[in-house]
């Protein structure tokens, strides 16, 4: 197994000389799971496995979580697919920086995407390193937001008036718009991280709506001042994408947004979350 950094920070690594069509032993699990922890985001060139593969493989890493608002693939109830036909002209999915399912009472600990059909330009992902974002915070900031909640909400997205509701037309992507996006769910605005002990923010433009204790407006001008923090370009790592590249990343210390540029081409991979 050979482990390539793909930033100077350290964030994002490929992972390279490994077989994951191959049953993997508990002493090369663990050793994944410690790379993991320390870049945050993995990418496995050229790994073409069967659905049954890539389910093996997640299930090193945790239980199943759900995904709350999309369908999945006949008979494997874990995997959905996260798809834009070449002639969609629908608002580009995930596009806004987020944390996987950060409205649930217990977010996702990890997301794996594993690459089907590849356009030939364009659809990198982008990922931002919240421990940096953290780390670079003024000492203000940090006092202000320690101790104080989020509120998160899947509303903007997934309710009946959000960005794919009824309105969502033309969307090739299995979405479920619904009433139960309209909830809220708290969480702390700093957290540290069970495995590595770093502290990370803990809040994103797609899913954190308010502050609680904070009226409307105060929240969000703070919130408005923390995510432009926490996406600078200097906390980023742009991730490109091939045929059979699976990647997993962990939602509890990145950020994570999709980019578009393959307009006229066919994009297809399979997702899987791991319960936090």
């Amino acid at each position: 197994m050979i482990i390539t950094p793909q930033s100077p920070s350290g964030c994002g690594a490929l992972v390279t000389d490994i077989d994951l069509k191959q049953s993997l032993g508990d002493d090369l699990i663990s050793e994944l799971r410690a790379v993991w922890v320390q870049h945050q985001v993995l990418g496995f060139p050229d790994q073409f496995l069967a659905l049954e593969d890539l389910e093996r493989f997640a299930e090193a890493f945790g239980e199943f979580g759900d995904d709350p608002f999309f369908d999945s693939i006949a008979g494997h109830p874990h995997i959905a697919e996260v798809r834009r036909d070449a002639l969609e002209t629908t608002p580009l999915f995930a596009e806004s920086w987020h944390s996987d399912w950060s409205f649930l009472a217990k977010p996702p600990t990890a997301t794996l995407l594993h690459g089907q059909v590849i356009p030939p330009q364009g659809g990198d992902t982008l990922f931002a390193d919240q421990y940096a974002a953290w780390d670079a915070l003024p000492e203000d900031l940090k006092a202000l937001i320690s101790g104080r909640n989020g509120i998160h909400s899947a509303r903007n997205g997934y309710a009946r008036d959000g960005l794919y509701g009824e309105q969502d037309v033309g969307r090739s992507m299995a979405i479920r718009y619904s009433d139960e996006a309209l909830k809220t769910q708290v969480h702390p605005m700093v957290k540290a991280h069970p495995e590595s002990g770093r502290m990370a923010l803990f809040v994103n433009p797609g899913y954190t709506i308010g502050i609680e204790g904070l009226a409307e407006a105060e929240a969000r001008a703070l919130l408005m001042q923390l995510f432009a923090h926490q996406t600078q370009a200097a906390f980023i790592y742009r991730h490109q994408w091939s045929a059979g590249m699976l990647t997993l990343w962990d939602n509890r210390c990145v950020l994570h947004a999709a980019t578009g540029g393959y307009e006229g081409f066919d994009r297809l991979l399979h997702r899987i979350t791991i319960a936090g």
